[in-house]
């Protein structure tokens, strides 16, 4: 069975605190692994999830703030240190390329691994690792040039087991019909139509570190699951604007209004201690959001949409 989720490696903003590490985040899409922001002990937080740095097939990286990105030496010492030579992706803005640079020869070590460091822009995303997805980036507005991204699956099919019985498809021939569009079955075509119903692909996007913009509710727009900051609560909305990011309230609404379906808060700064305030705030700023407010280790799984 294919693993889908989403697990929450940190969730501290700015610096970590007693119970809250650097925010960092990792997204299994069946084999692939897409690391997120990893910030200062991804490492190990990774080996506290019970997840390899082997199983990682690209990196996304927001902006260059050390809470998003210094963890990246480590995790791509370790695939040497493991002899995982396969190559691995870290996309970033074009402003932080002088940044991930340097963080990508930070200290002295047996360097094996085919590491390929992409800067982009906004829009579409190519990637040489996760050919299966469809990926773009959007502008957010933060201090620094800073990027969201948005991950799409293909749309697909669901296939219908009592049409498929009534029609003797069995076995090989049934992914033959899925992978092919028709099937030629005892002198007759049968076409993939008369077995499946459309199924939309699943849609997860990543937000970090902006004020309310449009390139924000571009990335969250109906997507299945949304990864948001909500740094600082309503009482410090002035501090978070000047600082560019959201209150827990703000990020609500955002995904309130974007039409996300499935929404996890983190990013926290390290002023708040507990949660409780940041999911009071955001519970009554959207009530009828799915919401939660993640913790250290927290694991998602990917819900798919009807259809």
């Amino acid at each position: 069975m294919s693993t889908r989720e989403l697990v929450v490696l940190g969730t501290s903003s700015q610096v970590p605190t007693r119970t809250r590490a650097h925010h960092g985040a990792l997204l299994r899409f069946d084999g692939l692994g897409l690391l997120l922001d990893p910030g200062e002990g991804t490492q190990r937080q990774l080996m506290l999830a019970g997840v390899s740095s082997a199983s990682i097939d690209a990196v996304f990286i927001t902006h260059a703030h050390g809470d998003h990105c210094l963890g990246l030496p480590g995790v791509l010492q370790r695939r040497s240190l493991d002899d995982v030579r396969r190559p691995i992706e870290v996309h970033h803005p074009h402003a932080a390329a002088p940044y991930l640079a340097r963080l990508r020869h930070a200290s002295a070590y047996q360097d094996v691994t085919d590491v390929r460091l992409r800067a982009t822009g906004p829009g579409p995303v190519a990637s040489d690792t996760l050919p299966d997805l469809r990926i773009r980036a959007a502008e957010l507005s933060h201090r620094i040039p800073t990027l969201g991204w948005r991950f799409e699956e293909p749309d697909g099919w669901r296939m219908l087991p009592e049409r498929l019985e009534a029609l003797g498809v069995q076995g090989p021939d049934r992914e033959h019909l899925r992978r092919e569009g028709r099937l030629r079955r005892g002198g007759r075509t049968i076409h993939l139509e008369q077995v499946a119903v459309p199924r939309r692909g699943q849609h997860i996007a990543v937000v970090m570190d902006t004020r309310r913009c449009d390139g924000a509710l571009e990335l969250a727009a109906e997507v299945d699951l949304l990864l948001i900051e909500a740094t600082f609560l309503e009482a410090e909305r002035e501090v978070a604007d000047v600082a560019g990011h959201l209150t827990a309230g703000q990020a609500a609404r955002l995904a309130r209004d974007a039409g996300a379906r499935r929404v996890v808060l983190t990013h926290l700064s390290p002023r708040y201690p507990e949660v409780h305030g940041h999911e009071a705030e955001a519970r009554a700023a959207a009530p009828q959001l799915d919401l939660t407010v993640a913790r250290d280790l927290d694991r998602f799984t990917l819900r798919r949409a009807p259809g």
